[in-house]
């Protein structure tokens, strides 16, 4: 009999807290619904605040995106950080051609040019105006060259002065060279306009707070008359809470998914003239859209920076309002 009471005792305190569960979600479900039905009501004034939330949440995201571009487009140019071997003399044709299906095969580089030294000793011809003077050369002095170009983990300069010290220790290889100068420069003005993006994104974050707190702070001195008959008839400051909550949910994520649809056209407008651009010096580059990371990252962000700033104007000004 004590076992089935027990049992008893447990199946009921099971159901009375799924009971409680249900009613808890029932509530929470209530005020989604109901914060977003107030804000259809009054469809002209909510949409004015989701645009200047979109406004201040797409510009940081343009400009990150257009920053990941720009990496991407100096990972695509000809010259970057190549890396220039010079064989030593006196290798023949079919030893060549065996050094350079050996580079091919490894995974730091992409694509790699072999130039024969009979090829330079021509290009040289061609282009330094001594040509009657070369003819008088008995042997050909230039070396074989093979142009290596990195692939995008190793354009870095840390990552191509690694395959560098890598070349260098080839036996058939004399000189290996590698310009990381502009590679140098151009990291560390990336590296300033992340910083740039990342001070900006803190600045606009704030932005975003302070205008949804200021829109919730008016929502509430609004809806005083309400809120002191409901505290009159025993509603508590979580039962009013909870939709001013919400609502600074639905804005948040309304104005996030805007400001994706913005950053998004931008660079619908953007894509045709960099692509001709692009084609002008004989390039495919093309710009990316937002991934599905960085816009998960966009909504989410937005949605907790309006339930942030919804909560920070509720604590500090629903408390104030007490029925007389």
């Amino acid at each position: 009999m004590k076992k089935r009471r027990n049992l008893n005792k447990i199946r009921n305190l099971s159901s009375a807290r799924k009971g409680h569960i249900n009613i808890w979600a029932m509530r929470h479900l209530q005020a989604l619904l109901f914060s977003l039905g107030r804000l259809s009501r009054a469809p002209l004034s909510s949409l004015m605040t989701v645009a200047v939330l979109s406004i201040a949440l797409a510009f940081p995201t343009g400009l990150k995106l257009l920053l990941d571009n720009a990496q991407r487009l100096s990972g695509s140019l000809d010259n970057s950080a190549n890396i220039s071997i010079f064989l030593k003399q006196n290798l023949n044709n079919a030893k060549l051609s065996g050094i350079t299906e050996q580079l091919k095969l490894k995974n730091s580089i992409a694509t790699v040019q072999l130039i024969t030294p009979e090829e330079a000793l021509e290009e040289f011809r061609r282009n330094s105006g001594f040509a009657e003077a070369l003819d008088t050369l008995d042997n050909n002095p230039l070396p074989a060259v093979i142009i290596i170009t990195p692939t995008a983990a190793h354009t870095t300069p840390a990552g191509a002065e690694e395959l560098l010290q890598e070349l260098k220790l080839m036996p058939e290889v004399d000189i290996a060279q590698l310009d990381l100068q502009w590679v140098r420069r151009f990291q560390a003005l990336t590296e300033i306009a992340a910083r740039g993006v990342l001070l900006l994104s803190t600045l606009l974050a704030l932005a975003v707070l302070l205008i949804i707190g200021n829109t919730i702070r008016l929502e509430i001195q609004n809806q005083k008359d309400e809120i002191e008959i409901t505290k009159l008839i025993g509603g508590t400051n979580t039962f009013i809470r909870r939709p001013f909550l919400y609502s600074g949910l639905w804005y948040g994520l309304f104005g996030g998914i805007l400001a994706w649809l913005l950053v998004s056209l931008n660079l619908w407008l953007l894509t045709e003239p960099v692509k001709k651009l692009a084609g002008l010096y004989h390039s495919n580059f093309h710009l990316t859209p937002i991934d599905l990371p960085t816009l998960m990252i966009l909504i989410i962000s937005s949605s907790l920076l309006g339930l942030l700033g919804s909560w920070i104007a509720v604590a500090r000004h629903l408390h104030a309002i007490e029925p007389n």
